[in-house]
């Protein structure tokens, strides 16, 4: 069996991790991407198809060239106010993009899928933490655009046999350990690295959405996951899927939640640089908590994530962001 995988959109945050992650562990990672969001320097020398999914032309011959034993999908939108007042974008890059990737990889006989999806598919949390049997209740397009494609590679196991493995982050946070990747979206959303970017320099202030929640601190709390031990559990599916095993879904992160004011003094501890705190109103549709049930996953695939403690992921982060501290 080939041991090259295909990693869509493994110029981003998360896919280029991924690659990293792939090659170290003795895979031959080839990246699809269109450099909308991801950056060519981040793959770190590993072969570059740039390209949009969403062409089936593209699709095809990228997948006769690579014939990849195993496909992974990191390649969506994930702007959640932009896919409000944007949905069509998100619709058409998260969703119908993704069936011509699964229509060529039907056409070309890799069966094997692994899908980056999110917390965002359960909604406001009926409880906590979130297991995968909690309901799905997306609360805007970019959740619904998630949970689409995931009943939709329901329907493709069923009717075609394609295996897929959906993995459901949390709070996706951290850097490459050895620092040579990091986090860079344009605009950032993520709070971890825009408090870094106050600490840094970069940016005047953190706005902190509320003070009033009903949790110790009154801020929100969320459950932060390394992206090191995403790649690890994204490694471990696959695997499995390259043994033999079914299709699934799990839930990724740590069990445990910080706070945002949590997160704030951790910045200012690891770093050592002040940080600007402005306060703000609440943002609609944000949930006093969000903390993941990851049982599942640490049974069913033997997963195990090293990084979980706040200090270590800001840590890995600041490594990274540390370079543009100004003087």
């Amino acid at each position: 069996m080939s041991d090259t995988i295909l990693v869509v959109g493994g110029a981003g945050y998360i896919g280029s991790h991924m690659v990293k992650y792939l090659r170290r562990h003795g895979f031959a990672a080839v990246v699809a991407d269109d450099l909308s969001s991801g950056h060519r320097e981040a793959v770190l020398g590993a072969p570059l198809h740039v390209g949009d999914i969403g062409d089936a032309g593209f699709v095809d011959a990228l997948l006769g060239e690579v014939k990849p034993a195993a496909v992974m999908h990191f390649a969506s939108f994930i702007q959640v106010g932009e896919s409000v007042t944007d949905p069509a974008k998100y619709y058409r890059n998260n969703v119908t993009a993704t069936q011509t990737l699964l229509d060529g990889m039907r056409a070309h006989g890799v069966n094997k899928f692994i899908f980056s999806s999110t917390a965002a598919i359960f909604g406001d949390p009926q409880y906590v933490p979130i297991d995968e049997a909690h309901p799905k209740a997306p609360i805007n397009p970019y959740g619904r655009s998630k949970w689409f494609v995931e009943q939709m590679l329901e329907d493709y196991d069923r009717a075609y046999g394609l295996k897929a493995v959906c993995l459901r982050y949390f709070n996706a946070a951290g850097a490459d350990p050895e620092g040579e990747l990091g986090e860079s979206h344009e605009p950032e959303t993520h709070l971890i690295p825009l408090i870094l970017q106050v600490a840094s320099g970069r940016r005047p202030h953190i706005t902190v959405f509320g003070e009033d929640y009903a949790t110790a601190d009154g801020t929100c709390i969320r459950d932060y996951i390394h992206v090191e031990d995403l790649a690890e559990a994204h490694l471990l599916a696959l695997r499995q899927l390259l043994a033999g095993a079914g299709s699934a879904r799990y839930n990724l992160g740590n069990g445990s939640g910080y706070s945002v004011r949590e997160v704030i003094e951790t910045v200012r501890k690891i770093s050592g640089q002040p940080v600007t705190v402005v306060m703000g109103e609440r943002r609609a549709g944000d949930p006093p908590a969000l903390v993941a049930d990851a049982r599942a996953a640490r049974e069913a695939l033997g997963w195990q994530p090293r990084y979980a403690d706040l200090d270590t992921i800001v840590g890995h982060a600041w490594a990274v962001e540390k370079r543009h501290l100004q003087p």
